[in-house]
């Protein structure tokens, strides 16, 4: 194990003390996801928070089979229906933020510092920050805005510090579904989530809803969490469909609430062949086979048939939370690194699954002499964080395929580079 560079310095161990959050994780199907999920909940660095999990049998076994599983607010739900379930548990949920967080995803240590800190400003009414893809390191989401027809469009923000934002004429702020915040009162008074967005676009037509009341939306870039795009009814791990019905139901339901009648017909069009593009472009890398294609297609003109003709209400949600804040026994831990080689792998990660345990938020970096891209994962395991690549390859995707670098330099750039998500010092 190599000592800890002076860049590198672990923070030292405290909560940040912000308002009242309650964190919101709806499951179903994917009990390891969440044990991954909740894993990492159980290294924030924030205070005070409680965790609500609305979920199937099987992540509710998991859920109980955790060390702070008393901790826990568990809801029992088994539909494949999120709104109804993020209703829940917006229901049960009694700090001042209700913040969400998806399954498969995984929060960094400092992740509800850096998304509540907008909360200070009583105009803000939704946070979002940015949502790192499958290597740990390039940006699935970051700061987007919706136009009025629900079409994701880039914004520029600044990447260091938070940006409180109106929405744009006839469209929104966007935040992302599975790194979001909203003020339980605001959420109250819009209904919620609306329960005819049994999958898709329930984040979405909130966004759209908020904007219409006036309220502002703070991006904040350094709330980060890690999204790995788990398996689940609608597409596997690799992201190839296996079902549309309820896109097309959920973009029926949206073009209702949100286009004049004289546009919908043309919308669709233009969204049904980017789905078949889509599908297209996975028929030629091998994903699908041309009768998926059809399958698929018409299971989306299915969906969006009955989407037509389903129910619209938004949730009804009482003003009281229907149970009383449940402080999550948040622990100060200090964020220190560790660098190791491949060679030394395997000893390294039992040191750093001991210091994990002694209350240690552990970064292991491991580095070969070689120019392989780097990957950041969370290991649910020995609840580290692990990077892997090569000293002279790219951790950023928009740097350069081989850089020379001294080995020492490369692990200081690297720590650096997260600090402020994973609770280093970051004024060395």
């Amino acid at each position: 194990m190599t000592a800890t560079p002076d860049s590198a310095a672990p923070q030292s161990a405290a909560l940040e003390s912000g308002v009242p959050v309650s964190i919101v994780i709806v499951s179903r199907n994917r009990p390891e996801a969440l044990r991954r999920c909740l894993t990492g909940v159980g290294q924030l660095q924030y205070a005070p928070f409680e965790v609500i999990v609305v979920a199937d049998p099987a992540g509710a076994t998991v859920a109980r089979d955790l060390p702070f599983a008393n901790a826990l607010k568990l809801v029992a739900f088994d539909r494949p229906n999120i709104s109804a379930a993020r209703n829940l548990g917006v229901a049960q949920a009694a700090g001042e933020v209700v913040a969400f967080i998806d399954d498969d995803a995984v929060p960094e240590p400092q992740w509800l510092r850096h998304l509540t800190a907008p909360a200070r400003q009583p105009e803000v009414a939704a946070m979002t920050g940015f949502v790192r893809g499958r290597n740990g390191i390039s940006f699935q989401y970051r700061a987007r805005q919706l136009n009025a027809q629900g079409t994701p469009e880039e914004l520029d923000v600044d990447p260091e510090n938070f940006s409180v934002l109106l929405p744009p004429q006839g469209g929104a702020i966007k935040t992302e579904g599975t790194n979001m915040a909203f003020r339980r009162e605001v959420l109250v008074a819009l209904g919620g989530f609306d329960p005819a967005f049994h999958y898709y676009l329930d984040e979405t037509d909130l966004n759209m809803r908020l904007a219409r009341a006036g309220h502002a939306t703070a991006i904040a870039p350094l709330a980060e969490v890690h999204h790995g795009f788990a398996a689940n009814h609608m597409r596997s791990a690799n992201r190839i469909p296996r079902d549309l019905f309820d896109i097309g139901a959920s973009w029926a339901v949206f073009h209702r609430k949100h286009l004049p009648q004289s546009e919908r017909a043309s919308q669709w069009a233009r969204l049904r062949a980017d789905e078949r593009r889509r599908l297209l472009r996975h028929m030629v890398s091998g994903g699908l086979e041309p009768r998926d294609v059809a399958r698929l297609l018409h299971r989306l003109d299915q969906g969006h048939t009955e989407g037509v003709e389903r129910p619209i209400s938004a949730g009804m949600i009482a003003q009281e939370p229907a149970s009383a804040f449940r402080i999550f026994p948040a622990r100060p831990r200090r964020s220190v690194a560790m660098f190791t080689r491949p060679i030394k792998l395997a000893k390294d990660r039992a040191i750093a699954a001991k210091r994990v345990d002694s209350g240690e938020i552990v970064t292991l970096i491991s580095l070969s002499p070689t120019a392989l891209y780097h990957h950041v994962a969370f290991d649910p395991a020995d609840a580290i964080w692990l990077q892997t690549g090569g000293i002279y390859g790219k951790s950023a995707r928009n740097e350069a395929v081989f850089r020379l670098n001294r080995r020492r330099d490369r692990l200081k750039n690297e720590v650096r580079r997260v600090a402020s998500q994973r609770g280093f010092s970051d004024d060395r």
